[in-house]
C-alpha cells in the first residue's frame, strides 16, 4: 500500500516553571492509506499531543510531517487552512467539543460555513451525513444536551466527515461512552473506513480497543515510541518489557484463567528532566550498563517488527 502521512523526528516540547517538558520526544512512524495505525500508552506518555501535533493543532517543536509527499509544518497559515479540508480530528469528549449553543445542524454544517461550501444543498448535505453516521433526522434541531453520549460522538465524527478528508485522528473517541455504545462508535468508525476510503490513527489507553480496531500499533511510553508492528504480532509476541507489562494487565475472558501480571517498579521518570539512555531503564529488571548511556533507536528486523530496546537487539544480533 502506499504511504500516505509519514512522521519523521516530531518534537513537542512545553514551557513551564521548571524547565521545558517533553511532550513527545523525537517520534518516527508512517500510516499507509486506507490504514489505521494505533497509538497506545499510559496516560501523560503523549500520544495526544503526538496526533494534535500531527494536525497542527498544536504546533511542532521540530520535525517533519510528510503528507502525500509534502511537509505540511512549512505550510504557511493560509496554505495550511486549505490543507485542513484533508484532515481531521475526532475529540475524546464528544460533549466539550460540541458548541452547546449551537443546534446539530449548525455544528455539523460549521466546516460548509467556514469554507463557503455547499450554500445551496447545505441543508441536504447535513441530512446526508447524519443518515451516514446513523443519526435520525428528527434530531438535525435539536442540541448537544438533549443527546446522550454515543449521538453526541456520532455528531463529532460527521463534522469530520463534512469535508471529505482523506485523513483523521481518533483521539480516545469511545472512552468517555458506555461498553455498548462504544462497540457501535467503533463499528461505525470502521465501516467509514471501508466505505469512505479513510486512513486513520486510532488513539487509545484501552487495549483490547485497539487490538480490535488497529492494522498495526505504536506503543509510548514517557513521549517516545518504544515498539511498533502489527496489531496481531504485538499481542503475541510483543518485545519491549514496557509493552509486554502494558499486555500482562489485560484479563483473560475465560473463568479461572488469569495472566501472569508484570508490575513495574519505580516512578515514570520526570518528562521535564528524563534521563539520559533508555527512558525505561530506571523501571526495567533486564537493563544494562550500556541502557542508562544511550538510548537504544527503534531499530526494524527483517519481518518489520520494531522496537528500541537494547535486549531484543542482542538476542536477535546472537540468533544472526
Amino acid at each position: 500500500m502506499e504511504t500516505l502521512l509519514e512522521v519523521r523526528g516530531l518534537k513537542k516540547y512545553f514551557p513551564t516553571k521548571g524547565g521545558l517538558l517533553q511532550a513527545v520526544g523525537g517520534v518516527d512512524f508512517s500510516v499507509k492509506k486506507g490504514e489505521t495505525l494505533g497509538i497506545v500508552g499510559e496516560s501523560g506518555c503523549g500520544k495526544s499531543t503526538t496526533g494534535r501535533a500531527v494536525c497542527r493543532l498544536v504546533e511542532p517543536t521540530a520535525g517533519e510531517v510528510i503528507f502525500e509527499g509534502e511537509d505540511i509544518l512549512a505550510y504557511p497559515k493560509s496554505k495550511m487552512r486549505e490543507f485542513r479540508k484533508h484532515m481531521q480530528f475526532i475529540f475524546q469528549d464528544p460533549f466539550a467539543s460540541l458548541d452547546p449553543r449551537m443546534s446539530i445542524s449548525d455544528i455539523i454544517a460549521e466546516p460548509f460555513d467556514i469554507f463557503r461550501m455547499y450554500k445551496s444543498e447545505r441543508e441536504e448535505r447535513v441530512l446526508e451525513l447524519m443518515r451516514v453516521v446513523g443519526l435520525s433526522r428528527k434530531l438535525v434541531n435539536s442540541f448537544p444536551h438533549e443527546l446522550d453520549g454515543g449521538r453526541r460522538q456520532r455528531v463529532g465524527v460527521a463534522r469530520a466527515l463534512a469535508l471529505d478528508p482523506k485523513f483523521i485522528v481518533c483521539d480516545e473517541p469511545v472512552s468517555a461512552l458506555d461498553v455498548s455504545i462504544q462497540a457501535q462508535i467503533l463499528n461505525l468508525i470502521q465501516d467509514l473506513q471501508d466505505k469512505l476510503g479513510l486512513t486513520y490513527i486510532f488513539i487509545s489507553h484501552d487495549l483490547s480497543v485497539v487490538k480490535h480496531i488497529s492494522d498495526r500499533v505504536a506503543v509510548m511510553y514517557l513521549g517516545k515510541i518504544v515498539e511498533i508492528t502489527d496489531s496481531k504480532t504485538i499481542f503475541q509476541q510483543p518485545e519491549h518489557p514496557y509493552t509486554q507489562a502494558l499486555l500482562s494487565a489485560i484479563p483473560i475472558p475465560r473463568y479461572g484463567e488469569k495472566r501472569e501480571r508484570i508490575i513495574l517498579e519505580g516512578d515514570v521518570p520526570s518528562p521535564i528532566d528524563p534521563p539520559p539512555g533508555c527512558i525505561f531503564a530506571s523501571r526495567c529488571k533486564h537493563v544494562m550498563p550500556k541502557c542508562r548511556e544511550k538510548a537504544p533507536a527503534l531499530t526494524e528486523t527483517a519481518s518489520g517488527h520494531s522496537t528500541a530496546c537494547y535486549l531484543v537487539h542482542d538476542v536477535s544480533e546472537e540468533e544472526e
